[in-house]
């Protein structure tokens, strides 16, 4: 595939449209040399015709993205078939054709897959989000029955996000995450990786520009050493391969720009720790030259423990397969090895699709990927569009362990299960009349984690009466072992329903950052409680008990009623400062009639000189001054006109105002020290300063700044700009928000 995009906004492709579909033919050609075009190029002409005179945002002739979409998956290396349905993916949707014409022009199998693709328009829901709920769940139901459903429609994700550019700020970062949540995961379970990288970093520059470009200077500034450390790397590599005759292609493998994010975020390393790791990939012929190779790497260079990984002995959930070694190489330099043969290298490039190369289309199925089978099952138990997002974003987010039943057959289940959602992915009876377990022969606690080649022994109860503990919804990791122990209490008696449904809601209030203790048992509840048809919570409490209304769904209409922005996010807010008493000064702002009224500024908005004030006289505190946006002033003036007192700048009073600034920066070290460097060499004094740094290794640090003069407010918001790793700098006003300089 072509290297992801980095250009954002979206330009217009100059190749006219016989060139663009001439190159999806040659793209099928060459991994289908001995096969006919003959249906893709039937089903461009019906496209083409179908949405004669229609016109996407980009101004573009709308043919061109099913065009576009057909290109990507005919260089993924997919069949004639699901080329076809890449042309026709939007015909159902959006033109007068139906999927009897379809059927009968293309055969039933691409009519199928272009089923799979197409919108619920034609149903009526109660939101955007049921709609768009209800569609991804059509559409993965279709992929359990067949995966190149899920191929189109990435390749569909994946132009739509290089052209993301063209719509407003708020659509472009809706569609981001999406992407980031949904569609990149899901391409890393196809093992799609080119597909999934370029969608991670297309969002990551779309939800956070700033960021973005700052990794993408630091990368560029490193790039120089580190491509001289791997020409020393593979220089030795080659030559020790070579003395053992292994024909291989050995090559550096780049860092994308969302991976080295999320390990800053995640995992709390630096830049700097990430980018001093060099990573190398061996494609070598067959298996044995792989473990050839390992052994050869491990002679030379010294390996790191516990960093070796077998995945061809024991593939990933996606059928991945390498080897994967780390060793500290020549000088010191730390490197990752990847060594695999040529077939898995496809595989792990292309996943699914280069899988297709191998076999016959239309033979395969989902069946030999079980998170598809698993998703379609609960896609189908899950009643509400919420509930159904949320888990499937954290299924989509873990990986999968493989453990063995005692009799040696495998099961596949996500990473951080237990027994319990073992004894459940068994049967319901099983799970439901669990009393304990044993890995690999010995007793275990339920809440015991299952690791990669456990053999799990599961015992139940003859006890009629047996039945789950409630706890174990804190315990259990799969939606399928939640859902049926949920239905479980669903059917006993209704305190437990209450009990039940009440958990439910505080964990999905709490999820959406709401206080539990204020609102479970507040007339608000009561409120939301009527929206669904009850007259009072425990009837809602119950009915959540019961999972006929979900506990996400109470959430979000809670939210709605508090007027509460759903897709606000990113950093938490810094905590409240105490700020210290500050000496008294004298204030550059003379006040009509009152020449010696002491006057203070509102420390609710700090103005400064040059910004539009009102003022206002308090009781026993002098008049106090305010920015004319300040909230807190417009609710004074609105409230009591007699207390406004005329005011004005007086430049030549006064010593001098605070500012607070807001900095962000990519955390590092020293990052601090260089920011209060740069306020100093500006010869002003800092009067308060907190700093806080998110998951998401992003540190602010807010300051109130002394200032003489307010034009040195904008030359300390350029310096601070300039401070390596700095993304954002601004004044910050309470009650009227941040304000850019």
């Amino acid at each position: 595939m072509a290297a992801v995009s980095r250009v954002l906004p979206w330009r217009r492709s100059t190749a006219p449209l016989a060139s663009q579909i001439s190159g999806v033919v040659q793209r099928y050609r060459r991994c289908w040399p001995r096969s006919s075009p003959r249906l893709i190029m039937r089903a461009y002409e019906v496209a083409r015709a179908a949405h004669e005179g229609s016109r996407r945002r980009t101004g573009e002739e709308y043919i061109q993205h099913p065009v576009a979409v057909a290109s990507v998956v005919a260089e993924l290396g997919m069949d004639d078939v699901t080329i076809a349905a890449a042309l026709l993916h939007d015909a159902v949707e959006d033109t007068s054709l139906e999927l009897v014409d379809l059927s009968e022009k293309f055969g039933d199998d691409l009519a199928a897959l272009v089923d799979g693709l197409t919108k619920l328009d034609r149903v009526r829901f109660d939101t955007k989000a049921a709609q768009q709920a209800a569609t991804l769940r059509k559409m993965l139901l279709a992929v359990a029955r067949d995966p190149r459903v899920l191929t189109v429609k990435l390749a569909d994700r994946l132009h739509n996000m290089r052209t993301v550019g063209v719509f407003e700020t708020s659509k472009q970062v809706a569609t981001a995450r999406e992407t980031l949540d949904i569609y990149a995961p899901l391409a890393n379970r196809l093992g799609m990786q080119e597909v999934r990288n370029e969608l991670e970093d297309l969002s990551f520059a779309a939800m956070f520009p700033k960021r973005y470009a700052e990794i993408d200077r630091l990368i560029a500034e490193r790039a120089p050493r580190q491509e001289a450390w791997v020409s020393e790397v593979l220089r030795e590599v080659r030559s020790r391969l070579a003395t053992m005759k292994i024909d291989a292609a050995v090559s550096g493998r780049k860092k994308h720009h969302w991976s080295v994010y999320e390990k800053m975020g995640i995992k709390g390393r630096s830049f700097d720790e990430i980018f001093d790791l060099v990573g190398i990939r061996l494609v070598v012929p067959t298996i044995r030259d792989s473990y050839a190779a390992l052994g050869s790497i491990h002679a030379t260079w010294k390996p790191i423990p516990g960093r070796f990984k077998d995945y061809i002995a024991m593939p990933k959930f996606n059928h991945y397969q390498s080897l994967h070694t780390t060793v500290v190489g020549p000088s010191g330099i730390v490197v990752e090895v990847q060594i695999r043969t040529r077939e898995m290298d496809q595989r792990a490039e292309y996943g699914v699709a280069a899988h297709w190369r191998y076999k016959s289309a239309g033979t395969d199925t989902g069946a030999d990927m079980p998170w598809l089978e698993r998703i379609a099952d609960w896609a189908e138990e899950t009643g509400d569009p919420a509930e159904f997002m949320e888990s499937l974003a954290a299924d989509l987010g873990l990986d999968e362990v493989y453990v063995f039943t005692p009799s040696g057959d495998v099961r596949t289940l996500p990473a951080g299960c237990t027994p319990i959602d073992f004894a459940y992915s068994i049967h319901t009876d099983i799970g439901d009349s669990l009393i304990g377990a044993k890995i690999d022969g010995r007793l275990v606690p339920l809440d015991r984690k299952l690791t990669s080649g456990d053999t799990v022994e599961v015992f139940t109860s003859d006890n009629p009466d047996a039945r789950p503990a409630r706890e174990w919804l804190e315990i259990v990791g799969t939606h399928r072992a939640r859902s049926n122990i949920r239905r479980w209490f669903a059917r006993s008696d209704r305190e437990e329903l209450i009990d039940s449904g009440r958990e439910s809601v505080a964990e999905a209030l709490s999820s959406e950052g709401l206080s539990t203790s204020l609102l479970l048992d507040s007339d608000d509840m009561t409120a939301v409680a009527a929206q669904f048809g009850r007259n009072e919570t425990e009837l809602l409490f119950e009915a959540v008990g019961k999972d006929d209304i979900g506990a996400a769904a109470v959430a979000r209409r809670m939210l709605g009623h508090l007027h509460r922005d759903a897709a606000a996010q990113h950093l938490p807010a810094p905590p409240a400062r105490a700020r210290g008493a500050r000496s008294r000064r004298s204030v550059a702002v003379h006040v009509d009639g009152h020449e010696d009224t002491l006057v203070r500024l509102a420390q609710c908005c700090k103005p400064v000189l040059g910004d539009e004030i009102l003022g206002f006289s308090t009781r026993g505190r002098g008049v106090s001054i305010h920015r004319s946006d300040c909230a807190n002033a417009v609710e004074l003036a609105t409230a009591s006109t007699a207390r406004q007192v005329e005011v004005d700048w007086d430049a030549a009073r006064g010593d001098g105002f605070l500012a607070s600034v807001e900095v962000r920066g990519l955390d590092r070290t020293k990052l601090l020290l260089d920011v209060v460097t740069a306020v100093s060499g500006h010869h002003l004094d800092i009067a308060s300063c907190e700093t806080f740094t998110g998951d998401d290794q992003v540190a602010v640090m807010q300051f109130d700044v002394e200032l003489g003069d307010p034009v040195l407010l904008d030359q300390l918001l350029a310096a601070l700009r300039e401070v390596p790793g700095v993304f954002d700098a601004c004044r910050i006003v309470a009650g009227s928000g941040r304000t850019e300089h």
